[in-house]
């Protein structure tokens, strides 16, 4: 049998390889190149060393606040989601009538896209905001606070199923021994419920912080970086710099890169803490 899965083995793993090498590898390692370039096409890149990484701190100071502002966004965002998601999952794992309805309710906003929730979100909003004759343009707090809004309703449904599975998983007889223990609910869920979903609670705070962080969508819809770009993010700061500005690809396939940088070791760093807090069952 082994002898056989050796045999095959190249056969099976060749085309993901090529594919993984082709659309990805390759693309990859072309973007680190170009980065220390300055270019219009890959044909005619000159080497400009670290210049590009340097002149996107200095020459653009709209990357600078693009980056405190994604990162204050995905504190909040990442709070407010996991916080919500796990109350709702707590609610929906009681028993209540009508759990399987209220928990596909809850998760259908994740279907739809992010232009579109964008889109939607802005007329709802600058609805509301009408009566006050003002709109998401007016302040950069209207866009902040829109665009959390706006990733609390996409992503609230989607984390609360991960809880849902994470909570059934816990066995009965721990949360009947702490009742038996004259253990309040408060202390049940402190002391039982919290570290046993630690594995749900790393998945969920992993695919909120990257999905925050990466945002470039919603953020094109709903506010498109303004007013003067105070709500724009680093996605969105990225692809202004690319396509938006003559003779910047270069700076903007650095500013590329250290956003993959920043995102990979935030996330390297959130999955070793909090993987560290979890329980085996």
């Amino acid at each position: 049998m082994r002898k056989s899965l050796s045999r095959y083995f190249p056969v099976f793993v060749l085309p993901t390889l090529a594919a993984f090498t082709i659309a990805f590898a390759v693309p990859f390692v072309m973007g680190i190149y170009l980065s220390f370039t300055k270019f219009t096409t890959i044909t005619n890149a000159q080497w400009v060393g670290i210049d590009n990484y340097v002149k996107a701190f200095t020459y653009d100071g709209d990357f600078v606040h693009a980056l405190w502002f994604t990162a204050l966004f995905t504190v909040v965002s990442v709070v407010t989601v996991n916080v919500f998601a796990f109350i709702l999952a707590l609610l929906l794992t009681r028993g209540i009538r009508g759990t399987n309805f209220f928990r596909s309710v809850f998760f259908m906003p994740n279907l739809i896209g992010g232009i579109v929730l964008g889109y939607i979100w802005n007329l709802l909003i600058n609805g509301v905001l009408s009566y006050s004759g003002t709109d998401l343009t007016y302040k950069a707090e209207y866009g902040f606070w829109g665009l959390v809004l706006l990733t609390n309703w996409q992503l609230i449904g989607y984390m609360m199923v991960i809880y849902i599975a994470g909570l059934q998983n816990i066995p009965d007889s721990l949360s009947e021994a702490a009742s038996i223990d004259g253990a309040s609910p408060f202390k049940t869920l402190i002391r039982i419920k919290i570290p046993m979903v630690m594995a749900s609670i790393t998945i969920c705070t992993f695919l909120t912080l990257t999905n925050s962080f990466k945002m470039f969508d919603q953020n094109l819809a709903l506010t498109a970086g303004l007013p003067e770009k105070e709500t724009e993010m680093l996605a969105l700061n990225i692809y202004n710099t690319f396509y938006g500005r003559s003779g910047w690809q270069g700076i903007g396939q650095a500013k590329a890169v250290m956003f993959f940088i920043i995102v990979a070791a935030i996330a390297f760093i959130q999955l070793k803490i909090t993987k560290s807090r979890e329980v085996e069952q």
